[in-house]
């Protein structure tokens, strides 16, 4: 038998991060020089697993919003 993976893995730094600097979803959304949406967010938020290309997009999103430069480690756990 295959091992289940777990997609929930609880919040993220991501939050508090974004919370630090003031910024909402749609900060993050907007400040994105691809194309990410909302739910990329939200998902990346609350813990669902993201492939290792949404999260770098999420990441270059954060850093364009905040003006700092992050890292993968730095906004999520796994």
């Amino acid at each position: 038998m295959s091992e289940t993976m777990e997609h929930n893995l609880g919040p993220q730094p991501i939050i508090e991060i974004m919370a630090a600097h003031g910024l909402k979803p749609h900060d993050v959304v907007a400040a994105s020089e691809v194309q990410i949406t909302h739910k990329m967010i939200s998902r990346a938020c609350k813990g669902r697993r993201l492939t290792l290309r949404t999260q770098a997009n999420v990441l270059a999103a954060v850093n364009k919003a905040t003006g700092k430069s992050y890292t993968m480690t730095d906004l999520f756990n796994y």
